[in-house]
C-alpha cells in the first residue's frame, strides 16, 4: 500500500509540470517579444476573446495570428505554444484581468 501511495504522489507531482502555464507562456512571450516591437504582451493578449483565442489554437492558426499581429516575435516553438496559449486565453479582452509585471 504504501508503494502505491507514493506511486500515486509522484504521478500527481509530475503531472503538474505537464499543464500549461499562463505564467510560464508571459516568460516566454516576453523572452520572444524583441526590443522595438510595437506591442507589449498585455496588448497582444486583449487582441481577442477568450473564444476567438480557443478557436485560434484549435484550428492550428494560432502562430500565424501572433506572427499577424508581432512580425518581429521569435519563432515559438510546440513546447512553448501550449503555455503561450494559455497565457494569451487567461488574459483574453473579455477575461477581465490584467498581467502583471514580473509575475
Amino acid at each position: 500500500m504504501s508503494k502505491l501511495l507514493k506511486l500515486f504522489l509522484v504521478f500527481s507531482i509530475f503531472s503538474l509540470y505537464l499543464n500549461a502555464s499562463p505564467e510560464i507562456g508571459q516568460g516566454i512571450l516576453e523572452k520572444k517579444l524583441q526590443k522595438g516591437c510595437s506591442i507589449s504582451i498585455a496588448d497582444l493578449a486583449s487582441k481577442h476573446k477568450q473564444k476567438e483565442w480557443k478557436e485560434l489554437k484549435d484550428s492550428g492558426k494560432l502562430r500565424v495570428e501572433l506572427q499577424k499581429f508581432e512580425p518581429k516575435l521569435k519563432a515559438i516553438s510546440d513546447k512553448e505554444l501550449p503555455d503561450v496559449f494559455d497565457f494569451l486565453y487567461e488574459y483574453a479582452s473579455d477575461s477581465g484581468l490584467f498581467p502583471s509585471c514580473g509575475s
